[in-house]
């Protein structure tokens, strides 16, 4: 069992996971951007890895990705900086990208360094459910790393599954059939797709993500799943931080943004 299955295992409700674009907005902010995420009660972080061609993402993460990878960023660099931060923090990391670079820098390498410096699992939105039961399940069960699989509105049963049955650690429930980025609010159609998949009694635990903003979202998606993922919220409070002369550090809009989505649960843990 890994800090992941750790995490579900003790806490099966309000979970939030906040993803980061690594590098962003400065090359060196990814390991006190975490720090300061656990230190204000956010259960998991969801690490991005800058790629220049990012499927499913949004402007909001396409830009910090852009301006990452402008910043210096690579996954050598990254595996350091995650390396380093393994050595202050237990909180579950999760790498998040696309298999290009994994492909580049070599899978079963790439793996077990993920393994080596303490990620605790990935999110590789564009790698086929065959190549990993195929070719690295057993792998990632030897690396005790988990997967998480993507699931939206328009997976078919079946499908949703078989995702089931491979994944490690939680599904990732994509809100609703889009990129990226802060929508208005939960709509109708997309709670009867969090009735039916809550209905399926899946054995994984869930996560939303896509479109969780803030406070309301997020309680909204609690209702149905274990917990939910914020990404482009965070992003954009965080790179707006010059504009904001009492918030000139990023690490204090992570915090801030945290407090306004935890409430009082956060404001507790500073």
């Amino acid at each position: 069992m890994n800090r992941i299955q750790t995490l579900f295992q003790n806490k099966a409700e309000n979970i939030l996971n906040i993803y980061c674009t690594a590098g962003f907005p400065n090359l060196q902010d990814t390991e006190t951007i975490i720090l300061a995420l656990e230190k204000v009660g956010v259960d998991l972080v969801e690490i991005g890895m800058p790629y220049s061609d990012p499927l499913a993402d949004g402007p909001t993460i396409q830009q910090s990705g852009e301006r990452a990878l402008a910043n210096g960023m690579t996954l050598p660099l990254l595996f350091q900086q995650i390396e380093s931060v393994r050595k202050r923090t237990e909180i579950p990391l999760i790498l998040m990208g696309y298999f290009n670079p994994v492909m580049q820098y070599g899978e079963e390498r790439f793996f077990r360094k993920c393994a080596e410096v303490g990620i605790d699992g990935l999110i590789l939105p564009d790698m086929p459910l065959h190549v990993y039961e195929e070719q690295f399940q057993d792998l990632f069960s030897d690396l005790n790393l988990s997967i998480s699989f993507l699931i939206t509105p328009q997976t078919p049963e079946e499908r949703i599954r078989k995702i089931d049955e491979l994944t490690r650690g939680f599904i990732y429930m994509v809100s609703s059939a889009s990129i990226t980025g802060v929508k208005e609010g939960i709509s109708a159609e997309q709670l009867a797709y969090f009735e039916r998949i809550r209905g399926m009694n899946l054995k994984n635990p869930r996560l939303i993500g896509f479109g969780i903003s803030n406070r309301e979202t997020f309680e909204t998606a609690c209702k149905y799943a274990s917990g939910a993922i914020i990404g482009s919220a965070f992003i954009k409070a965080v790179s707006n931080t010059g504009h904001r002369p009492a918030l000139a550090s990023p690490t204090l809009a992570a915090m801030e943004f945290v407090q306004n989505i935890r409430g009082a649960v956060a404001k507790e843990a500073v």
